[in-house]
């Protein structure tokens, strides 16, 4: 019995080697063969990150993960409705056959952008269709260009930029909004004639664009500046305002301070000598705003005051005359003002807390309901019966914006800056209603067409486009507000 006993177990250990040396060990990776997006790029705001990140997977031909994968993988736009620029980090390698692209960004507005995904010896992939939006806190048009600050301080510009007023680095002009270069994130922008500044929630002011008067405020002259450029002095400001060839800004403390051109006095340093830096307006006057217009400035005092400096040659400056003066004048009449804008080549408004609006300077754009008397020399009341909370001059136009967010605008409109469906070559007396039915939170009127926004970030245009400043992809004149591309 033990005999057999033994002869089983020498019979069965053989059997127990055996198999054992029959298994095969760890199951090896099949090779990869091809990318596959699994965490599309969705809708984004320009120059704002793409969130969640981009993830894309090396696979095998069998759709499994190759999880000891390193490739190195790139991705780039595809399909670019907006001619836009993709940043960011576009090469990275695979950690377990996974790529995360975590900081990818595009600039330009568009619908139907895609991403492709290459790596060497492998299939590529082509991400799903996503749209890149613009939404704007505010709009600033201009004599030919426009601008605005987007989402995260991004500034944008559209229009003219023979002079590097878009600040893109380029002087190529673009009928849809384009990037100011830079990386400079701010608080808001102003469009002045061929030059255009921000401010930074941190108040550094920048400028670029034209410069041969310094209004860019660098302390030279050197012309064009086709990016932002920090104004010199150190001043720390909480707006700028560009007017045509020069800028003023004020402080937290009230102080005004001016650059650029200065041959009327439009500068209120007392003198009329072009300064490339900021330079002190003289007075005295504490300001709670300034506004920069062709070759006047005005400014509102927290008291409701408003003085005007610069020329005159219409009765722009208020106080009665026609006599341009280097140095602010107190506005004639008593009128205590919310807000004051001097943005029009020849005359002034401003609007009172009760919505009262006033204009004063050349007859033609001052919204009185008789055109048969001279240019008003001192504010004269806006009738209509409109209550405003807001209004501002352009070039030869003025529009304002109720509480309820109607726009309403009057002055010349030839070129369909009025935005009431008419291009006649006549002088709109009083206010009438833009028509579209949008509900505008601001507007802003420039030489020839004007801009606003709603309070949900949407700008529109009309008027005149030949640069392509109303922003809406084409150089067509509109005689009713556009949508700007976004």
């Amino acid at each position: 019995m033990r005999t057999g006993f033994l002869t089983a177990i020498a019979v069965s250990a053989p059997l127990l080697i055996v198999a054992c040396g029959g298994d095969a060990g760890p199951t090896q990776p099949a090779a990869p063969t091809k990318l596959v997006f699994t965490v599309h790029p969705t809708n984004a705001a320009g120059a704002q990150l793409i969130t969640p990140p981009v993830q894309i997977t090396v696979q095998d031909a069998s759709g499994n993960t190759v999880t000891n994968a390193t490739t190195t993988v790139t991705v780039a736009l595809g399909a670019n409705p907006g001619a836009a620029t993709l940043s960011g980090t576009l090469t990275v390698a695979a950690i377990q056959g996974i790529v995360t692209f975590s900081n990818l960004r595009i600039d330009r507005p568009g619908s139907g952008y895609t991403l492709v995904a290459s790596a060497g010896g492998l299939s590529g992939a082509t991400s799903t269709p996503f749209a890149v939006t613009l939404t704007f806190a505010a709009v600033s048009a201009s004599s030919e260009h426009t601008c605005g600050v987007a989402g995260a301080g991004a500034a944008y510009c559209w229009g003219d930029n023979s002079s590097g007023r878009l600040g893109d680095g380029t002087t190529t002009d673009r009928s849809s909004p384009v990037l100011v270069a830079g990386g400079v994130s701010f608080a808001t922008v102003s469009a002045g004639g061929g030059h255009t500044c921000g401010v930074t929630a941190a108040g550094a002011a920048y400028c670029w664009g034209y410069n041969q008067d310094g209004e860019v405020g660098d302390g030279g002259t050197i012309s064009p500046r086709l990016g932002p450029v920090l104004v010199a002095g150190g001043v720390t400001f909480t707006a700028v305002s560009a007017g045509f060839n020069h800028t003023c800004g004020v402080t937290a403390a009230g102080a005004a301070y001016c650059w650029g051109e200065n041959f009327l006095g439009q500068l209120g340093d007392g003198t009329t000598t072009n300064r490339s830096s900021p330079v002190l307006v003289a007075g005295g006057v504490s300001f709670a705003a300034v506004s920069a217009g062709s070759i006047h400035t005005c400014g509102v005092t927290a008291a409701g005051a408003a003085y005007c400096w610069g020329n005159n040659s219409e009765g722009q400056l208020g106080d009665g005359t026609t006599t341009s003066r280097a140095s602010p004048v107190l506005v004639a009449g008593g009128v205590s003002f919310a807000a004051v804008s001097a943005a029009g080549t020849e005359h002034t408004c401003g609007v009172t807390a009760a919505g009262a609006a006033y204009c004063w300077g050349e007859r033609s754009m001052l919204g009185g309901g008789n055109m048969t008397t001279t240019n008003a020399l001192t504010p004269g009341l806006v009738v209509g019966g409109v209550s405003f909370a807001a209004v501002s001059a352009g070039s030869f136009h003025t529009c304002g914006v109720t509480v309820e967010g109607a726009a309403y605008c009057w002055g010349s409109g030839g070129e369909g800056e009025l935005g009431d469906g008419s291009a006649t070559p006549l002088v709109q007396e009083t206010p009438g209603l833009v028509v579209g039915g949008v509900s505008f939170a601001a507007v802003s009127p420039g030489d020839r067409y004007t801009c606003g926004v709603t309070a949900a970030g949407a700008a529109y245009c009309w008027g005149w486009n030949l640069y392509g400043q109303l922003g809406d992809g084409t150089t067509i004149n509109r005689l009713t507000p556009v949508r700007v591309v976004q």
